[in-house]
């Protein structure tokens, strides 16, 4: 009889394990989640190339194309500063689950546009989508890292969105060069990896446990943990000035091929993005053996050359110089981004996180749109080359500001070393 005992715990903890529904593995869902960061921002950049595609066939001002690159930001904007933190209170499933549905949705949205209306709408829907996605997954994608490489989590967060971008740009550039219907090619591909997306991560591992307060989460706030605000404060020339480039191109480069290079094809106006955003997930591999806040310095350096760059082919009409600055940019783009995030990823306890790169976001996407929609505006006052020149030459200020003040920081640390041993 006594031997009963440990045959009926058995058998019970045997049911409790047959009643738990199955999930993927860890090491199998830290590179599907990853993937599902780099669709996320593949999908952001893919309406770019596509807007002169639209803009022809609807016959739209320049200025209400502003206006459906202005409601992206926004609703993506007032989605995250809502539901920002909500993953850490619910759990990042749930919240991931339900942004791929969204958009998945606005892919279709795409699809059945028939004019500037129906592009705001597909546009509104996928602001909210990335907006609900941003905090919830790049937090998931750094905590299902292995144990003993969430640096590799942070890398991964912060790589995946320029390479994302970069794909985006440049692949649907291509579908608009080459393909008969690319607006079908692109947002019918996209429709269906978001839905194949969202029916893997309902066998993900949930990584946080839900707790409460999920009802107060979403009063609209930004909150950053107390041991990552300085150094958070440090990076907001950062921040925002490697945003407010992507802005740059992503809003005003395919009409600088038009209007001041002369040229009208697909697949430039797709390298523009790609390349900006290609040198920029590469550069973290090459800066990545150097000590914070290195990286930031380098980066910013590389900014503020690449800008000078930038007006001067402005200023010759050199598209070689044009993709030159680009490049060198490129590089500063992704090494500042990715050495800042990998910095204070780790500050962030995991009920934090979510809240934390929520923050991040909010502030790379005010950057992002702010300048971009102002820009837009000042277009038909000023000209086009006249704002893009003004355009680059205040984040060609800014960038010299950050390298100075991430200069000092790293001063400030040499000093105290000698005096800490």
């Amino acid at each position: 009889m006594p031997s009963s005992c440990p045959e009926l715990a058995s058998a019970t903890a045997d049911l409790a394990a047959r009643s738990r529904p199955w999930r993927l593995p860890q090491r199998a869902a830290f590179p599907l989640l990853a993937a599902v960061l780099f669709a996320f921002f593949f999908a952001a950049a893919a309406p770019s190339p596509l807007f002169v595609v639209f803009q022809h066939a609807w016959h739209f001002s320049s200025s209400l194309l502003t206006v459906a690159f202005a409601v992206y930001a926004i609703a993506l904007l007032v989605s995250l500063l809502v539901a920002g933190s909500l993953s850490d209170h619910i759990g990042r499933r749930p919240v991931v689950l339900a942004a791929l549905v969204l958009q998945a949705v606005a892919m279709g949205l795409f699809l059945l546009a028939d004019g500037i209306g129906g592009l705001i709408v597909a546009r509104v829907v996928q602001g909210i989508a990335t907006g609900v996605a941003s905090g919830a997954l790049s937090a998931a994608v750094v905590e299902a890292a292995p144990a003993s490489r969430k640096r590799l989590g942070a890398l991964i967060t912060s790589v995946s969105p320029l390479a994302g971008l970069a794909a985006g740009a440049l692949l649907t550039g291509m579908a608009v060069k080459f393909s008969l219907q690319p607006v079908m090619l692109v947002f019918g591909v996209l429709a269906a990896v978001f839905a194949l997306g969202a029916a893997v991560v309902l066998w993900m591992p949930e990584t946080v446990t839900p707790r409460a307060g999920a009802l107060a989460s979403l009063v609209p706030r930004v909150s950053i943990p107390a041991k990552a605000r300085a150094e958070f404060a440090r990076g907001l020339p950062v921040f925002i000035v490697v945003w407010a480039l992507g802005g740059l191109y992503l809003s005003l480069a395919p009409s600088l091929m038009l209007h001041v290079f002369g040229i009208d094809n697909g697949v430039v106006n797709g390298l523009t993005v790609a390349v900006l955003s290609g040198m920029g997930a590469i550069a973290p591999t090459l800066l990545g053996r150097l000590a914070a806040p290195r990286p930031a310095i380098v980066g910013m350096a590389s900014i503020a050359l690449g800008l000078v760059l930038l007006l001067a082919s402005l200023a010759t009409r050199s598209l070689a110089l044009f993709f030159v600055g680009t490049a060198v940019a490129g590089i500063g783009f992704g090494g500042a981004f990715s050495a800042l995030v990998q910095t204070l990823a780790p500050m962030a306890q995991s009920h934090e996180r979510g809240e934390l790169f929520a923050a991040i976001f909010v502030v790379s996407y005010l950057a992002f749109s702010l300048p971009a929609m102002l820009a837009g505006f000042l277009v038909a006052p000023l000209g086009l080359l006249n704002t893009a020149e003004g355009y680059a030459a205040v984040l060609l200020l800014i960038a010299a500001f950050g390298t100075w003040s991430q200069w000092m920081v790293l001063r400030r640390r040499q000093r105290e070393l000698p005096m800490s041993e």
